[in-house]
């Protein structure tokens, strides 16, 4: 389980979501046999449930792995939507490619290759919706670059902010993993006390941070 809620109604909440595609069921088949992490099921719908509301034409990704998130938000996207992914790891964007070619794809999302930073520092387009799921040490890194590419109503959607729990309590947290709670927290810090911002932190999943700007024209 995640840790950031009770078990039981994690576990309930899991069974209430069934997928309306196979080609999600095939990914997650491959994603658990070959111990490749991918978004929680929670995550995934509510992944689909603001790529639905928010109809972004262009979403920017920091970790594609074997794309599965990448797919899962094209699918529920508009006809116009382009993805960009960025992936720093080989194999990830070999399986990655394959998948985006076998599911029809391969016009809707680019892949970039490197370092998340490196890349995100070359881009100069805006983007409607960007969704961080990578480098869980470098989100307060990631943030500048992240904010100067969202558009002016875009919307950042950060996931594993609680990571296991780690981040809001420190009975749970392992040595091994201080650095990145210390560094999540300080992203959390930076999107929740800047008034030009508005975040909601939500307990789902492993922790997903909902960030926008606010209207300061109100």
């Amino acid at each position: 389980m995640s840790g950031i809620t009770f078990d039981y109604m994690e576990q309930y909440l899991k069974n209430l979501i069934i997928n309306d595609s196979t080609v999600l069921d095939e990914m997650e088949l491959f994603a658990k046999e070959n111990c490749v992490p991918i978004v929680q099921k929670e995550t995934a719908k509510f992944l689909q449930f603001m790529v639905s509301v928010k109809k972004p034409i262009k979403i920017l990704e920091l970790g594609t792995a074997i794309g599965y998130s990448a797919i899962l938000m094209s699918m529920n996207a508009s006809k116009d939507t382009s993805i960009v992914t960025i992936e720093r790891d080989p194999n990830m964007i070999k399986y990655a490619e394959a998948n985006i070619k076998k599911y029809g794809y391969t016009d809707k999302i680019a892949i970039k290759e490197g370092e998340c930073l490196e890349v995100l520092k070359t881009l100069d387009e805006k983007f409607d919706l960007i969704f961080m799921d990578a480098g869980k040490g470098h989100y307060n890194h990631f943030l500048p670059e992240c904010l100067r590419l969202l558009n002016k109503d875009g919307i950042i959607i950060a996931d594993n902010v609680l990571f296991r729990g780690m981040v809001a309590n420190d009975e749970l947290v392992v040595r091994r993993k201080i650095t990145i709670v210390k560094r999540m927290r300080k992203y959390l810090e930076l999107v929740s006390k800047d008034k030009n911002l508005i975040t909601s932190i939500i307990p789902m999943g492993d922790g997903i941070a909902v960030t926008t700007r606010r209207n300061l024209d109100e």
